[in-house]
């Protein structure tokens, strides 16, 4: 065989399997838009709610399959334990059936979405404080050839760090049931 055939073949055979294996995904995409719609749809939706006013963006979801810490009426503590099924009276977990009634608390630390931004915020302002008073000595050991902070840099430093740490133990623990405060099994079927 000749090697300047072999590259002929090769160059020409590159555009083509490019054409195809565009093509094939053009389709897979195409059909993956139209057919996930219509597959969402069809699933039912079941989840556990927790209301805090009638704000939606407060609203809390649990849904099966997730984790969930709670303190009920008749455990005085803490409890955390796996969402395996819903209905419309109770609430089955591996462990334990509860009705809504009976559960008191509802650790949320890690589901309220006010946490992640809090978590946000305390990260900027703990970075923040750390980067001015690192490139200021930085910059100190680079033009004068000693560790310099001005006084601007640290006072501005000293607050964006005080008020990082300040914001480290603000955080929403725990959903209280109350007379605002409501817990709601949510069945949505399709059928």
């Amino acid at each position: 065989m000749d090697v300047n055939y072999l590259i002929k073949i090769s160059v020409n055979l590159g555009p083509l399997l490019t054409k195809h294996l565009g093509k094939l995904l053009l389709i897979l995409l195409v059909s993956h838009v139209l057919v996930s719609p219509i597959l969402a749809q069809e699933q039912p939706k079941k989840f556990l709610l927790l209301k805090r006013g009638v704000n939606q963006k407060t609203h809390i979801r649990y849904f099966p399959g997730e984790n969930i810490t709670y303190k009920s009426k008749k455990i005085g503590y803490f409890v955390t334990d796996r969402i395996v099924n819903l209905d419309t009276d109770f609430l089955y977990l591996t462990e334990n059936i509860l009705r809504p009634s009976d559960i008191l608390e509802i650790d949320i630390r890690t589901k309220d979405p006010r946490n992640r931004t809090l978590n946000n915020l305390t990260s900027l302002l703990l970075g923040a404080g750390t980067m001015a008073i690192a490139l200021e000595g930085i910059n100190g050991l680079y033009q004068n050839r000693k560790l310099e902070f001005s006084p601007g840099v640290i006072k501005t430093s000293a607050i964006l760090l005080g008020t990082g740490f300040g914001l480290l133990p603000l955080r929403y623990k725990t959903f209280t049931i109350s007379e605002k405060n409501k817990l709601q099994l949510i069945l949505l079927e399709i059928e």
